[in-house]
């Protein structure tokens, strides 16, 4: 529409747009096809794709029991059966409800104002079942109480700030091979897509089994048997597998019509498809409704009906335990736990959404205001932990919003204020069904898939490790192990051929070997971060990237001319040049 395209062409050039990039806005750095009302439209995609954080996260990280005390007898050791226990869960239920959203808010808000970069944040999924069902374990039941745990959380975000301000996470990203990146954002995709096929925040197509990993599912919630004696425990029944209307309304009508709206390019086609099976799902006397005549699902539906409300954080608000000397060990474990984990779920989530949304500078294997976006994210976990949440995180279904356009932190903040206004309208936006979402997290996965054509599949020490990270991370559930095991498949690998060239004197070889990625640790840019060096020449906005800077960042001279040099001479000898090639 017209009126569209001048409103747009209006804020590109207005000082908004030009502090953003939008396309038009006459920036030397502007991000092409990036719009005002795209930008909106891919925030509020990212919101909808995440909203089932808001109950998710509140209902796993209630079953820590929070700050209640559960006193436990023999024939009730963990208080599932203490109604005083239960009815103080349901209140840290819903203070979490108020704080994964206000903390999703902030942490969203600040990642596009300050960082420029389409990306949302919130408590980690995965992260927070292990705070729960591990750190503390189940109603208080695990290595240390809720407190300690978010005493650890507390610190551990502050570490990362540092790591950040030293530049050793960024180094992290640029320095891993390139196949192992390429394949993390296919592996994150395969990720998001058995998320999407799962019950907590999907369409209920896949069931974890014990027989086998994983098995078809696809019946509804009430066929699980819950019998320990059954065949099928856990498990749907085969005359149920497959007959669950929700999941069809979620597969046509958030799947199918989704996919043909996006062939077509209409947009908003996500949101639609999110909206369309969350309003089919809202009305009770239906089979697909999200509001079943259960207790739950009338505790749900009375939340639902209140529409408008705000709940304060009252038990979980800043209850750090700051003496943990009785939890030594168990604290430490819990602190060194969340820190690798954290290291590198989040960083290559960030990595990889920022190369979805073609944010990441080839030569130097970083992306525009990488420094202060690390530090959002790590300033985050801390200020997550004071209002009672697990470690917060950058989020995959950011690919949602980037897949409808979304390219600067507009995307982030538009997201960050969904959250906010989902404060006060939480009982909507915690309704949201995980039927309404699951094909959206499939169909995004699929378009993050397409990275994989670009993996050096031809040479083995490329390709396996690859292959184990994009397999790993699924199958694992986790981001960080996929990564740990391309990481040293990869080293392991190739220092194994390194080492026979050299002590063979460079006649034993992969027949092959010219056709490997090289890889140095000596990377465009050096190991210093980019706001580190521009404050050492003097430059007083230090923490501003250069206008005239071709990319992320201007290489310095030294570390530049290092480089070339390095290329020359491994131009005259081949494999024996001053970088060490593994």
């Amino acid at each position: 529409m017209t009126w569209v395209h001048n409103a747009n062409l209006r804020i590109a050039r207005s000082p908004v747009g030009r502090y953003f990039r939008l396309d038009g806005s006459g920036h030397a750095k502007e991000r092409k096809g990036s719009y005002f009302f795209t930008e909106l439209r891919a925030g509020l995609a990212t919101f909808f794709a995440m909203a089932y954080i808001i109950s998710v996260n509140a209902s796993i990280v209630s079953d820590s029991g929070g700050t209640c005390v559960c006193p436990r007898t023999p024939a009730d050791p963990v208080c599932d059966k203490d109604p005083a226990y239960a009815l103080c869960l349901a209140e840290v239920n819903r203070d979490l409800v108020t704080a994964t959203a206000a903390i999703a808010a902030l942490t969203s808000f600040c990642m596009g104002l300050f960082a420029n970069m389409p990306i949302a944040l919130a408590p980690g999924m995965g992260l927070n079942a292990y705070f729960a069902y591990t750190v503390v374990g189940y109603h208080g039941s695990g290595m240390v109480p809720y407190e300690v745990a978010l005493t650890a959380v507390f610190v551990e975000g502050f570490v990362f700030v540092g790591l950040t301000l030293l530049g050793i996470r960024q180094w992290l990203a640029r320095a891993i091979p390139a196949s192992i990146k390429l394949a993390t954002g296919v592996g994150i995709g395969l990720y998001l897509t058995i998320i999407g096929l799962t019950y907590s925040a999907g369409i209920g197509l896949i069931r974890g089994a014990t027989a086998t990993p994983l098995e078809l599912a696809g019946c509804a919630q009430e066929y699980i048997s819950d019998d320990a004696t059954s065949t099928y425990y856990g498990l749907c029944p085969p005359s149920q597998k497959m007959r669950n209307p929700a999941m069809w309304i979620g597969i046509f009508c958030g799947g199918f019509l989704t996919v043909v709206l996006m062939m077509y390019r209409v947009k908003g086609a996500i949101i639609a498809g999110i909206l369309l099976v969350s309003i089919i799902s809202w009305p009770r006397p239906t089979s697909v409704t999200y509001f079943p005549h259960t207790p739950l699902g009338d505790d749900m539906f009375d939340f639902f009906k209140k529409v408008v409300t705000f709940h304060p954080i009252g038990r979980i608000l800043s209850v750090q335990k700051w003496d943990v000397s009785e939890y030594g060990g168990q604290f430490g474990l819990a602190f060194i736990t969340f820190l690798y984990v954290d290291i590198l779920d989040t960083t290559g989530t960030l990595y990889s959404m920022a190369r979805f949304c073609g944010a990441i500078d080839e030569r130097t294997q970083d992306f525009e205001n990488s420094s202060i976006a690390y530090s959002v994210d790590a300033l985050g976990i801390s200020i997550g932990s004071l209002m009672g949440t697990p470690p917060v995180t950058a989020y995959i279904e950011s690919g949602a919003g980037i897949s409808e356009g979304g390219k600067t932190g507009l995307t982030a903040m538009f997201t960050g204020l969904s959250f906010f206004i989902a404060i006060f309208f939480a009982p909507i936006f915690a309704s949201i069904p995980p039927w309404a979402t699951g094909c959206t997290l499939i169909i995004v996965g699929s378009l993050m898939a397409s990275a994989a054509k670009d993996i050096n599949w031809k040479y083995m020490g490329d390709a396996i490790p690859a292959f184990l990270t994009i397999a790993i991370m699924p199958f694992t559930y986790s981001i960080a192990y996929g990564l740990i095991a391309g990481i040293i498949s990869y080293a392991v690998l190739n220092t194994i051929v390194y080492v026979v060239e050299k002590a063979s004197g460079g006649r034993i070889l992969p027949p092959n070997k010219e056709e490997k990625e090289p890889w140095t640790w000596r990377i465009p840019g050096g190991v210093l971060p980019p706001w580190m060096k521009r404050a050492a020449r003097g430059k007083k906005d230090f923490w501003r990237d250069d206008e005239q800077s071709n990319g992320v960042e201007q290489v310095d001279r030294d570390s530049q001319s290092s480089v070339n040099a390095g290329e020359h001479e491994k131009n005259i000898v081949p494999d024996k040049g001053t970088q060490k090639v593994l």
